[in-house]
This record gives structure tokens, sequence and C-alpha cells, in this order.
């Protein structure tokens, strides 16, 4: 059982999948990555074969996690603090982006049938304890 890999993250590319490899390293976990190769060499198909699998010897699945989700990225401010939530005050804030009025949409639409990035895109953060969206403050 001790020798058996378990998948604990996938990624989409090989970048974030390579410094994740290198944090649990160097706690002196064993880390395996496939579809690497694959991927790096024609990154369209990350999508198809469900990316970059990152898989640590079973016995190492408890500490490897618990070092992955003390390393979650999540938003902090211009001064490097974590951005609190205004409903329940948690620090668990994700960066999005949405299409809440007409001008987002037509540039959606606009950069969608041309094959470009949008011109006018609308970010928000969102809580991930409570759900609450608010705006970037400026």
């Amino acid at each position: 059982m001790s020798q058996t890999f378990v998948t604990i993250a996938r990624f989409p590319y090989s970048t974030e999948a390579e410094i994740i490899k290198g944090r649990l390293e160097s706690d002196g976990i064993q880390v395996f990555l496939k579809d690497n190769i694959t991927i790096d060499t024609d990154p369209l198909v990350s999508q198809a074969i469900g990316g970059i699998k990152l898989k640590v010897l079973a016995k190492d699945e408890d500490k490897a996690r618990e070092i992955l989700a003390s390393i979650q990225a999540y938003s902090v401010n211009d001064d490097g603090e974590p951005i609190s939530c205004p409903n329940c005050g948690k620090h668990r804030i994700e960066l999005y982006s949405t299409i809440t009025n007409f001008k987002s949409l037509v540039s959606f639409i606009i950069g969608f049938i041309s094959g470009t990035l949008p011109f006018s895109t609308r970010y928000q953060y969102k809580c991930e304890d409570c759900h609450t969206e608010f705006p970037i403050k400026t």
C-alpha cells in the first residue's frame, strides 16, 4: 500500500505543478507528475486528458494535502494583507471576472467571434466561505 501513488491535485499546465512539486519535495514527500510531458508538448490537449496529475505516495497523502491547503493562493490587497469578506470577515477570497452588464456582454461576444481578448472585463471578489460577491475597491 505504501508504494501506491494517489492523485492529490490536477493542473492545466506544468508551471504550477512544478512549483507545488518542489514545495512538497522540500518537505521530503516523493512526488510524481503524470502527463506533464504530453501537455508541455501540446498544451491544447490539457483539458482533454484531465491536466497534469500530481501524485504522491499513499502514506504521504494526508501530509501533502495539508501542505497544499496551507499554500492555497487567495487575494491580497496592495499592502500584501489578505482581503476580508465584508459579510463574514474571513480571508478565503478569490478574484474572478464576470459579465454583468450589456457592455461586457457585447465585449465578450466580439472577443469570442474575433478570437481576441475582451477589451471590457469586470472583476469582482467572491468569498469561498459565505459566497458573498463584492466589487474591487478602487
